[in-house]
């Protein structure tokens, strides 16, 4: 008898001194959007703590969370949750775990049913309706001000590239560049001696090279391609060249190819007059070219 006392006076106390965890499902069936309300709570806590998952984060991802409260004394904890689901169909709330100074209680299971109550033949309105705004100039630039500067600078962009690849080719193809080029060609040519040394075939060699390359650079003819007599007839039918600048370039080559045959045999002041001669077209080379450009202009 005794032992049996004993039992119930321990069944008692665990009673009086354990948690009691209960929960409350408000409805198990719900329309679409319809809020619906959980609630758990635990007795007897003896001012023990209770942890569980964050706020707005105990239910399943179905389940959109509206409100999450949590309330807690001395003896008592109490977690209300209001939610509403958009999807039609059964739901499942599983068992969900609330730790008691590291002892887990768990709620029961449950199934929530959401239906559609809108029927075919229903009218549906809209809650409010649809108010024009009018925009100002103001609000146009506030809502597209990001884009207009993006394609300014797009523009502004394309214009610099353009500007610069069209100076650049200027600037490579300037008549001036070409023939400060040549004249320091000639400059070298002059600084070898060949004159002084008598060394004329080699004199007449590079002499015409630099020439060649000069006129089809200055010119944009096929000076370096064509044989004397075909480049001076594409000269003289060209009509770029002006007649005293032909005439130089006619009568330098044409000693130059007797001299390349050794044909012909030029003292020092012939050389020195032929070189004289092509420096000086080199120079007035930019008076032809500006010639030509007032002809076309006409």
């Amino acid at each position: 008898m005794k032992k049996i006392l004993f039992i119930l006076s321990l069944l008692i106390c665990g009673t009086a001194f354990s948690q009691i965890l209960s929960s409350n499902l408000e409805k198990k069936t719900i329309a679409l959007g319809e809020i619906n309300r959980f609630i758990v709570k635990i007795d007897n806590l003896n001012g023990k703590q209770v942890s569980s998952a964050a706020k707005n984060e105990l239910l399943p991802f179905h389940f959109e969370e509206i409100k999450d409260s949590i309330g807690q004394n001395q003896n008592s904890y109490e977690r209300r949750i209001e939610f509403s689901v958009y999807e039609e169909g059964k739901f499942k709330i599983p068992e969900l775990e609330f730790s008691v100074d590291g002892q887990v209680l768990k709620t029961i299971p449950y199934e929530i049913d959401v239906i559609n109550t809108a029927q075919k033949a229903d009218q549906i309105n809209d809650i409010m309706k649809n108010k024009e705004v009018k925009l100002d100039p103001k609000d146009y630039w506030e809502l597209y001000k990001f884009y207009i500067l993006a394609a300014l600078a797009v523009i502004a962009l394309i214009i610099a590239v353009v500007m610069i690849i069209k100076w650049g080719r200027k600037a490579k193809s300037s008549p001036v560049v070409a023939t400060n080029q040549t004249l320091k060609e000639l400059d070298s040519l002059k600084k070898k001696k060949y004159i002084e040394g008598g060394d004329f075939r080699s004199f007449y060699v590079e002499l015409i090279d630099i020439s060649r390359a000069f006129i089809t650079k200055q010119y944009h003819l096929p000076a370096e391609v064509l044989l004397t007599d075909d480049l001076i007839d594409v000269m003289k039918k060209n009509n770029t060249i002006s007649q005293e600048n032909e005439k130089i370039v006619e009568e330098v080559f044409l000693r130059g190819d007797l001299v390349k045959f050794a044909k012909t045999f030029p003292d020092q002041v012939t050389m020195e007059k032929d070189f004289s001669d092509i420096s000086d077209f080199v120079r007035r080379s930019s008076k032809d070219l500006e010639f030509e450009n007032l002809r076309k202009d006409v």
